[in-house]
């Protein structure tokens, strides 16, 4: 395991946000949806690509807060610009269980 130091990890920035809209992205060669997520006043609305099919449907999703690395570059995923990373944990199979916070807080609010 590759150690960071306590500097580089304060450079990761990560909030709270909830998923406002979640479509299917059939132009990708593994399945995902395309998500809008609500980051609060300041950070607004992003867009992102999440692989998480398999465990969580659209109507689901729709509401739901999740963590979100919001200081990363965007990356481009086929014809989609991906603007922010959905956090969540590989299970068996590559599904992935996302990361969520314990109660609903207030969008934007960043992970200490």
């Amino acid at each position: 395991m590759n150690k960071i130091t306590w500097n580089e990890f304060e450079k990761i920035d990560i909030r709270v946000g909830t998923i406002m809209e979640a479509i299917d992205f059939p132009e990708v060669e593994k399945e995902a949806y395309k998500l809008r997520v609500d980051l609060g006043k300041k950070l607004g609305i992003k867009k992102s690509s999440a692989q998480i099919t398999t465990l969580y449907t659209k109507r689901e999703l729709i509401g739901m807060q999740v963590l979100v690395a919001v200081n990363l570059h965007p990356k481009k995923i086929g014809p989609f610009l991906s603007e922010c990373l959905i956090m969540g944990f590989y299970k068996e199979e590559s599904s992935v269980v996302l990361a969520i916070p314990d109660g609903k807080i207030e969008n934007g609010l960043r992970l200490v």
